[in-house]
């Protein structure tokens, strides 16, 4: 993957004024893209859930079923 620099020089770059401002009526230099935001992460790829996160969930389900089979028995 090439990275282009998505700032134009504006020395060489046509239809820039000084400074680098466009003129009136004049298309202003193509913007970067987000194709070119960064490079790919190799090192660090996500896997998916860890296991306290599942664990935590998992917990607190529990523990509503289990409210509700005692309001339920309560009831009775």
């Amino acid at each position: 993957m090439s990275y282009a620099n998505p700032d134009p020089d504006p020395d060489t770059t046509t239809g820039l004024e000084a400074g680098g401002e466009v003129p009136p009526g004049e298309t202003p230099p193509a913007e970067g893209s987000t194709s070119e935001s960064g490079p790919f992460e190799k090192h660090n790829p996500a896997t998916g859930w860890s296991v306290v996160p599942v664990v935590l969930i998992t917990l607190v389900v529990v523990a509503v079923l289990l409210f509700f089979v005692g309001y339920l028995i309560a009831l009775q």
